[in-house]
Parts: structure tokens; sequence; C-alpha cells
């Protein structure tokens, strides 16, 4: 096929309706951003996506098991090194309790250095009477409550680009510079074990680790994989603009590929079939993910697998299922079957987040730990009934000791959520409650096999 053929089936969403797009003022400030940004250097490269494309394929095989999580929705604030260093600690002490207690290989995949926008259910917010544009995350306008912040501002997609340039330069600087190094596992847990039940037994798992590895190499057994770790980055494809400016062909295949992120998922409230998202999607060769919440049909599923994946490639497609704890088990079922029956080779990954918010009397959105385990165990239960394979679980945390979300082996209550309630948009678990995750995941898996 032509560059011109290919530029134009990456411009054919253009004709379709675009919902959770921002109403910029000034479609030359748009267009005029849009090209500075084609300008820039790619995040990633056509290499690491095709790599994280075959360990998905390994995924829909079941023979691993994805890790995907990080903020809600990261703010240009928190692109720095403490912060970034946090949440990645807490994702590789999660990979480490699910690959030595599970004993399965983990695909290691951050909801980091992208994750600038998010969805709203309302294009407007309302306080004293006042109305202004919704917050629409920090890649669009601002949080303040005034109307110079709240502008939709195309300048800020190109404060997202660089804010996810240092984001990934970090990424990689830590797990390819040494602090991934698997000998620094009790190292990741120094400033936390005293203080929750859920460090104090991670402790107990690093000892574990420390005489594997000791006794590994006086064996003489020390190979690359356990000095750095692969670390992928992900966001929601939600601004189509950011997502095409950064769109390049690959000089070796000649094949288009999002090099904004390695991974990009569609939201349940953007995967229309005849919609521009899963049509700007379907031209890009990244692994991609689609999120399937509790109303999706198993026609809707198969539909959306012959229109972004018709040539079942392996590793090219991920479903995210949202269902909400109280719906996992009944809505869950009939999407595998179909999907099973077809033959498509796609990876199942529980989202135990999105379905399962509420509003505390205090006024703060937040999520139940139980609900969000429960949501997972269902994940798992109807995997095991089906003979099918939980090929992962995607949240939304933080590596700081926030109080966003209730439950947990620190007990937080709904009366705590004022602490420390950080968040810019929805409710993250901290660093203790995706430790109690990981270990409650590590034992439903090692029951699934």
């Amino acid at each position: 096929m032509s560059t011109s053929a290919v530029t134009g089936d990456l411009d054919a969403w253009r004709a379709l309706p675009a919902l959770q797009q921002p109403e910029w003022d000034d479609p030359d400030e748009v267009r005029a951003v849009a090209a500075e940004l084609a300008a820039q250097p790619p995040l990633v490269f056509a290499g690491e996506c095709d790599q994280l494309k075959a360990q998905l394929a390994d995924v829909a095989r079941g023979e691993a098991f994805v890790l995907q999580g990080g903020d809600c929705a990261e703010t240009f604030e928190g692109s720095n090194a403490d912060a970034v260093k946090n949440k990645l600690k807490t994702l590789l002490q999660m990979a480490v309790v699910l690959t030595y207690a599970a004993s399965v290989p983990v695909v290691k995949i951050g909801r980091m250095a992208g994750q600038f926008a998010k969805p709203r259910s309302k294009p407007v917010e309302v306080r004293g009477g006042v109305e202004l544009p919704a917050y629409r995350g920090d890649a669009v306008n601002g949080f303040a409550f005034d109307a110079a912040s709240r502008r939709n501002d195309p300048n800020r997609l190109l404060k997202a680009y660089h804010c996810s340039a240092v984001t990934l330069n970090l990424c990689r600087a830590f797990t390819k510079g040494g602090y991934a190094d698997l000998r620094q596992v009790h190292a990741w847990n120094r400033d936390f074990v005293q203080q929750s039940p859920a460090g104090r037994r991670y402790e107990q798992l690093a000892a574990e680790i420390d005489r594997a590895l000791t006794f590994m190499k006086a064996c003489g057994v020390n190979p690359d994989e356990f000095h750095g770790v692969e670390f992928y980055s992900s966001h929601e494809a939600l601004l189509l603009e950011y997502e095409r400016a950064l769109t390049r062909i690959d000089h070796l295949s000649g094949l288009p590929y999002d090099v904004s992120a390695h991974f990009l998922w569609i939201g349940e409230r953007t995967r229309q079939l005849d919609g521009a998202h899963v049509e700007f999607l379907r031209h890009i060769r990244n692994p991609i993910g689609v999120k399937l919440g509790p109303t999706t049909s198993a026609d809707d599923a198969l539909a959306l697998i012959e229109r972004l994946n018709p040539d079942q490639e392996p590793g090219r497609l991920t479903f995210i299922t949202r269902m909400g704890a109280g719906r996992i088990r009944d809505a869950l079922p009939p999407l595998i079957e179909k999907v099973q029956q077809s033959g498509a080779p796609v990876a199942w990954i529980c989202d135990p987040m999105h379905g399962n918010t509420f509003e505390a009397p205090s006024g703060h959105k937040t999520r139940r730990l139980d609900d969000v385990l429960d949501e997972v165990a269902g994940f798992f239960e109807v995997h095991r009934a089906l003979g099918t394979h939980p090929g992962g679980i995607h949240i939304e945390f933080t590596g700081d000791d926030v109080t966003e979300c209730v439950g947990g082996g620190m007990g937080l209550a709904e009366a705590d959520l004022h602490q420390r309630y950080e968040t810019a948009c929805d409710p993250r678990l901290n660093r203790g409650q995706s430790l109690d995750l990981a270990f409650m995941v590590a034992e439903l898996y090692r029951k699934s096999v």
C-alpha cells in the first residue's frame, strides 16, 4: 500500500462521530499544535510495540499474566522523579509477588507516560451557579475551577507530550539502570515494611527470593533477566488529534504505529463500531485494548474483533472487562464463550476499579477494596469454570500513602477519606492496598492453573 493510501486511512476517522473530544476555541491553533507534535521524536519505537504484542500473544495462549496499572489521570505536576519512582516501585513489588507466588511470567504495563486525558459524563461542571467546562485532564485544561484554568487549551497537548517523555525516560532509567534488579527486592520495601501488614508479608516473600537468588548464584546461574525488567507504557487513546499527530510510518515495515505509547486502549464510552476511535485504532499496528462494560453483548465483542483484528493476529487485541463486582459473574461468561467459539486469539484482562465506584457521605468518590477483590475473584471464577485463561488485571493505583479507597490491611474507613484525598479524577488504591490485591491475585492464579 502506498504512503498516501496509508495516510488516507489514518485520517478516515475525521468523517465519523468522535465522542469525548474537547471543544477547542480556535481550529487554527489546534492545527499548529498538531503540526508541532508531528515533528517531535517518537516516544516509543515500532520494535518495542511488536515485542509487547508477542508477549500479549503469550498471555492469550495462557502462558503469561498482565499487570497494568497507574494513575487514573496523570498530572503535569506528578511528572517528577519521586512520583514516578514510587509508582514504579509499587508496580515492581506487585509484579514480584505475582511472579514468585503464582509462578507466572508477568507483562508489566504502566498506565503512565500519557494518561493525561479522561472521558467525562458531562461536558460542563456547575458549582454555586457557575458553569464551566468539565476538567478533562491536564492535556486539555486545568483542575482549578476558574474560567482561565478550565479553558480547553491545545497547547497543553504539547506539554502532555513533554511530560510523557520525561516520565518514560525516568521509567527506562529505573528499569534498566539497576533499580529494578531483583536483588533490590528489600530496598523497594525499606520505607514500608514496619507500617503495613502487606509490607511485612512482602518482606517475608522477599527473604525467600533472596535465598533463591543466593542459591542460583552459588550454582553459577545469574541471567540478565534478574537485573532489569521490560516495562511498557499505555494510555487511553482518547484525544484523536494528539494520537494522529504522534502516528508514524515505520521505516522498516512501512506500517503505521502510534508512537505515543506501546499499548493503547479504547474506552467503554468511545468503542462504537461506527465511531472515530475504532476507525483510527484499527489502522495502527500497536497492540490495542478495548474496555467492555456490563451491557456489552457477545455480538458486540465479536464485531469489535472483526473490526480491530480481522486477521486474528495473536497479541493484537486485548479485552479489558469492567463489569462491577455484582455483575461480572453473569455478564462475562457469554462474552468469553462466544469469543472462544470464534477461535479469535484474545487476551482477557480484568479492570476491577471502574464498575465499583460510589460516593461516600462526605462527597468523596471512592471504592471499597472488598468490591475490587470480589470482582477479581469473580473474573477468576468465570475463567476457571469455562477452562479459559484469566490474563491479567488493570488497576488504578499510586505509590503514595493516599486515602482514596476504603478497606485493606490498614483498615481505611470512609471517615478517613479526607486525610489524603489527592486524585485528579477517580480514587486509586494506595501502596498497601495494591499489595493486598497482588497477594490475593497470586492465590487465585495458583488455584486456576
